[in-house]
């Protein structure tokens, strides 16, 4: 009985140490100091394309722009995108450039704390120092507005941050959106902004139990998308069995219409909407071109290269 006790005693013990080890574990590391001088202009088509505006805002409420967005249901609980506006105490105004690129880029609060993945960050965590720069100027021209957002209404234990280290450990990977050498510039920037500023696979790629998506089915649709809505498969074969082109897909992400005249609905005609309408016809055509492209830079690559073996994947922090 005693030596029951004692491995009791023993195995909650080194449980308690390892909970704390994980609380204690650091993430994330300090960027380089952000001295480049930002561009507005291209700062705000960024914004555009990266969704910031589309998540941040919650127009249908009568909401300010980018003074926190509307509410996100999940099986894991209701997440509120945050405030972005430059008020100090409940937007960013006292953030740095820095901390703003440690948020952006690697999901990790002020604080210290890693933001849940209802934040895409992951795709952006190959933004450059230039792109970094843009975008917190761009911000700086918001009128502030000094309203919190909703605190997220998540029940245990999906509310401990602290477990959001090893979802990050397990399932944060670089975007892969770099050039691919031999491909024409269109297709390359398709691929930046599929994979990376668009963050198309975070909408259109199934995810798992744990909310990490599913890396062997990139771009093959999502049937259980917050809020109940569905994403389709951008795969180029079944785009184009479903009588998709470049053409009807690039003006699609101008229009909000389909090849047969319907038009998007839910997220996705958030994300025309306030996103992909804003774009110039280069960058549509550009996403369309890459999209179609499945002999190397389509489906097949895209499985290949993010859900082949794991010394392939590389995990950030």
């Amino acid at each position: 009985m005693r030596r029951i006790i004692y491995w009791s005693v023993g195995a909650a013990a080194l449980g308690g140490a390892a909970l704390a080890a994980v609380i204690a574990w650091p993430v994330g590391s300090a960027p380089a100091p952000i001295e480049l001088e930002g561009n507005v202009d291209r700062g705000a088509y960024l914004a555009r394309a990266s969704g910031c505006i589309a998540c941040h805002s919650n127009f249908e409420a009568g909401g300010a722009p980018l003074a926190g967005g509307a509410p996100l249901e999940t099986d894991f609980g209701t997440f509120y995108p945050s405030n972005l506006t430059p008020d100090p105490e409940h937007g960013i105004g006292d953030w740095t450039a820095e901390s703003f690129a440690k948020a952006v880029r690697q999901g990790i609060g002020p604080d210290g704390e890693p933001y849940f993945p209802a934040f895409p960050y992951p795709f952006y965590a190959e933004f450059s120092d230039q792109d970094i720069a843009d975008l917190w100027a761009a911000f700086q021209t918001v009128a502030p507005v000094a309203e919190p957002a909703p605190y997220h209404d998540v029940s245990f234990p999906f509310d401990q941050r602290w477990g959001l280290k090893l979802w990050r450990a397990a399932f944060f990977y670089e975007p892969k959106s770099e050039p691919v050498p031999d491909r024409s510039d269109a297709w390359n920037r398709g691929r930046e902004l599929v994979r990376g500023a668009a963050h198309c696979g975070a909408c259109h790629t199934p995810r798992n139990l744990a909310g990490g998506r599913d890396l062997g089915a990139v771009f093959a649709g999502n049937a259980e998308l917050p809020g109940g809505s569905k994403a389709p498969s951008i795969r180029a074969e079944d785009l184009e069995q479903n009588g998709w082109t470049v053409s009807s897909l690039a003006y699609a992400l101008q229009s909000g219409l389909t090849p047969s005249g319907d038009a998007f609905g839910g997220s996705m005609a958030e994300v025309v909407r306030e996103g992909t309408r804003f774009l110039s016809p280069q960058d549509r055509e550009a996403m369309a071109i890459y999209l179609f492209d499945a002999e190397v830079g389509g489906a097949d690559d895209i499985v290949k290269e993010e859900g082949g073996s794991a010394e392939r994947k590389t995990r950030i922090d």
